[in-house]
């Protein structure tokens, strides 16, 4: 797991495909990510766009990494009184740290951090150490956390939410999901070139880790598994129930052998997993 582990492969203009007249669109930032909306009839009001904003800030609020929020004061005080919000993440994670065999775990902050600082890596303290009663928060000395293996899809997910009575939409806050209608989009990965187009229908979620697009000064992928392990696949596509799912799942399965990853799968109860080798050979599970 990573904290900037991707580009965006689900390429922004295939979106558009099937695009109705007077179709709206905004696009903007979440958590570094390009993000989008497609409303395919109509437009939203100031008020939605208000109150999307809003939700962002929220999000940024919570999760971000790079700016005061609740996870960034929780590594720096090593404790916080949590909001829902941090704690449903967090009750996602701990479930993909189970299902994934500990792939997915959010204590690999300081590793990352000292590989990004070009320091000797530090030893990953597991989220298992991680303590909770009622909403406070108590990391173990020398842990932190890192939840942008997930961040993007849960804001999706929020958003989707908020936006759902819009009709066709679809939204992008660095993972997609489709509402009211479904939506053709091409996939992309750095070694195979495009994959060809893939319809996401309405209710499903995709997202798209691909390691090698994102490179510390090393030359080792910003996607690192906690005992440092590096990606074996040169990227995941994963469809999903919900964005923060297919997020998770693709984020850890960048680091799984195919047979772990079609156990997990199944046991998440996910839709199709493709998996791209380093050869540029595309594996779909």
């Amino acid at each position: 797991m990573t904290t900037r582990r991707r580009v965006l492969t689900i390429m922004a203009g295939a979106a558009l495909a099937g695009r109705a007249a007077g179709a709206a669109e905004w696009q903007g930032r979440v958590m570094g990510a390009e993000a989008r909306l497609l409303i395919r009839a109509g437009r939203a009001s100031d008020q939605v766009m208000s109150d999307l904003h809003a939700r962002i800030a929220r999000i940024e609020a919570t999760f971000s990494l790079h700016a005061p929020s609740e996870l960034s004061r929780l590594n720096r005080q090593g404790h916080v009184e949590a909001s829902g919000l941090l704690l449903d993440a967090l009750h996602l994670a701990r479930r993909m740290h189970r299902a994934t065999g500990g792939a997915f775990d959010p204590g690999v902050q300081p590793l990352w951090q000292a590989l990004a600082q070009g320091t000797v890596p530090a030893r990953v303290l597991p989220m298992a150490g991680l303590q909770r009663r009622g909403r406070h928060l108590r990391l173990a000395p020398g842990q932190a956390l890192t939840l942008n293996g997930l961040a993007q899809g849960l804001a999706t997910d929020l958003v989707a939410q908020d936006l759902a009575h819009l009709g066709e939409v679809l939204v992008d806050m660095g993972e997609t999901c489709a509402l009211g209608g479904d939506f053709r989009l091409d996939l992309e990965d750095p070694a195979a070139g495009s994959l060809g187009q893939v319809t996401l229908r309405a209710g499903r979620a995709i997202a798209t880790t691909s390691p090698g697009a994102l490179l510390f000064a090393s030359g080792a992928s910003h996607v690192i598994g906690p005992h440092g392990q590096p990606p074996l696949w040169s990227s995941v596509t994963v469809e999903a129930p919900t964005a923060a799912l297919a997020d998770a799942a693709s984020t850890a399965f960048a680091l799984m052998p195919a047979p772990a990853i079609r156990r997990a799968a199944l046991g998440l109860g996910l839709g199709p997993v493709r998996l791209v080798d380093p050869r540029g050979d595309l594996i779909t599970l």
